[in-house]
């Protein structure tokens, strides 16, 4: 989405004034001929559209119905249902609008699947699209072609940085990971060894998490071999299976680091080695089981974020762009950090 050509930019590659381009916008005889033949290439060349043409199309525009996509990864739980739960509180909006949302969900983590899903939404007309997607090349590469074509892209809990897309929905995830290994630093010995989980290192939500997790850790005096990194796919078998291993192999295991889902399969490994209370847990995200985890002191610290939003939000941003002409503002689209323990969950809404 480049900068919108302007009158003045029109009038500098022809060579004329203002004044001239209006009078050939405005098909005022008292114009040469070969003048505003270069005034009309110009104005195809930048691709110029008066305010008077921009209203009538925005106007046309409205009276059309605008589909927009939404691309779910194949994770479930809470974090779908929080998603689901924001993209409905906005249906009537954008209905109300002239606005369809249409769902997509994949089964798998498989690159293919998103592509092909991507391709559905397309095929049905969706102008716009929504999307959290594992960070592959191909995926990142769809997203920027589909721009391109001028169907722009909304991210949202997990980016694709080098993609063309419009903006991203969410936290400044490396900095939320920075603020885990703050309070991970305060709550475990400086030799200490700390498990850090991330359900799938091909998110790049997961990615960024451990990467400003690591990066802190450095910078509090951690060494890296003290930082021990296993994926989970946020299952909840593999995650009691990885930290059962990692208390078994690492006797002064001090804390782990849950960047992913199943917080309870952490929290059942580390009760079964008879270690609660001992080994420190800070995780990400806040639901039932993580409150009733944190009232019962298996987990420390939470950072939670707003999922409902990341459902809406881009729906609205998408509708305002390709409605009313109205880029992204990032300062709306960046969620704040916030820290929950034990003694300020109850103040907090779920």
């Amino acid at each position: 989405m480049g900068k919108r050509a302007t009158i003045q930019m029109v009038a500098a590659l022809a060579g004329v004034s203002r004044g001239t381009v209006d009078r050939v916008l405005n098909n005022r005889s008292y114009v040469r001929a070969d003048v505003r033949e270069r005034v009309l290439a110009a104005i195809a060349e930048t691709g110029y559209v008066s305010p008077r043409e921009a209203h009538a199309r925005q106007m046309a525009a409205s009276l059309e119905t605008l589909k927009l996509g939404v691309l779910l990864p194949s994770e479930e739980g809470q974090f779908r249902a929080d998603v689901e739960r924001g993209i409905d509180s906005v249906r009537e909006e954008l209905s109300a609008g002239r606005v369809r949302v249409l769902v997509r969900h994949c089964k798998t983590d498989i690159p293919q699947e998103a592509l092909t899903l991507l391709e559905e939404l397309e095929a049905e007309g969706c102008k716009g699209l929504a999307l959290c997607s594992l960070n592959d090349r191909s995926v990142q590469d769809r997203v920027t072609e589909l721009t391109e074509r001028g169907i722009p892209c909304v991210t949202f809990n997990s980016d694709l940085p080098e993609s063309g897309r419009v903006c991203f929905v969410g936290q400044d995830i490396r900095r939320a990971g920075r603020v885990a290994a703050e309070l991970m630093s305060k709550c475990v010995s400086r030799d200490a060894v700390v498990l850090a989980t991330v359900g799938n290192l091909k998110f790049d939500g997961h990615r960024q998490r451990l990467g400003g997790f690591q990066e802190r850790m450095a910078e509090l005096g951690f060494a890296p071999e003290q930082i021990v990194v296993a994926e989970t796919f946020n299952d909840y078998g593999t995650t009691v299976s990885v930290v059962g291993e990692a208390i078994a192999a690492h006797p002064g295991l001090g804390g782990v680091y849950m960047a992913n889902l199943n917080v309870s399969g952490c929290v059942e490994a580390i009760r079964a080695a008879g270690r609660k209370g001992e080994i420190r847990v800070v995780c990400h995200d806040i639901n039932e089981g993580i409150r009733r985890l944190l009232l019962d002191g298996g987990v420390d610290f939470t950072i939670p974020q707003d999922m409902v939003q990341q459902g809406a939000l881009p729906l609205l941003l998408l509708r305002d762009l390709l409605r009313k002409g109205i880029q992204p503002d990032p300062a709306r689209a960046q969620g704040r950090i916030d820290v929950l323990c034990a003694e300020n969950i109850m103040g907090y809404g779920l």
